[in-house]
């Protein structure tokens, strides 16, 4: 069962999808605009998102870039926009599928399919265990013997930057690039924030970390 993020302005195409989504299974959230978009995946990253661009506060374009700037959860537009340049610009800025409106209902199932099929199958699978502590960082799924432990998406891409050079310096730089983009490598204090965070969640000690350790003024490391 995958979990889709349909964003649409329009309360019948919100309301047809979360029925024909739901009755194969999925998990559905809806939202009805840019900003409630992002919010929502901010709290939990869907499987997928089925984007329009006409939304009523920021153009579905601008959403799009946003999410390319911290996840690659793939992104299928679902438009009224048809012309070739409008296609060419979602699909140029990160979107892995466009689709016209009017359209068929199983052709854009058949398409959720593809894109999660292909979306499973895209990073290596990475566990961490150490102590009582399991990072599933492919599933995005942490716990501290057995029991749960919340991170948003945010710190699951910092997590998963850092686990996947286990052990080696990753430079702030780098580092914010990957999380963020091109044009964040200044923003120190937005990894400050989201480490300290990541260390009260995750670390024993969140006064002396030995997980996610920080070499100032030189990068980060995942040392488990």
């Amino acid at each position: 069962m995958s979990f889709v993020l349909v964003v649409d302005d329009d309360p019948a195409i919100l309301r047809t999808l979360s029925i024909n989504l739901r009755a194969r299974d999925h998990e559905v959230e809806t939202a009805g605009d840019g900003r409630s978009a992002l919010q929502i995946v901010d709290e939990r990253m869907p499987d997928v998102v089925l984007l329009d661009l006409g939304l009523p506060d920021l153009d579905g374009i601008t959403v799009l870039t946003r999410l390319r700037a911290f996840t690659e959860v793939p992104v299928i537009v679902v438009s009224a926009r048809s012309e070739p340049d409008d296609k060419v610009e979602a699909l140029d800025l990160g979107a892995d599928d466009f689709v016209t409106k009017p359209f068929s209902i199983e052709e854009l199932l058949a398409r959720v399919r593809v894109v999660t099929r292909r979306n499973a199958g895209s990073e290596p699978g990475l566990v961490v265990e150490t102590g009582g502590l399991r990072l599933d960082v492919t599933e995005s799924r942490a716990t501290r013997d057995g029991e749960e432990i919340h991170l948003t998406p945010i710190e699951w891409k910092i997590v998963d930057v850092l686990a996947r050079k286990r052990g080696r310096l990753v430079r702030q730089t780098e580092l914010l690039r990957a999380v963020w983009g091109v044009g964040y490598e200044r923003q120190s204090n937005y990894l400050r924030v989201h480490l300290a965070s990541i260390r009260r969640k995750l670390e024993a000690d969140p006064s002396r970390p030995t997980l996610f350790v920080t070499e100032p003024g030189i990068g980060h490391r995942f040392t488990p």
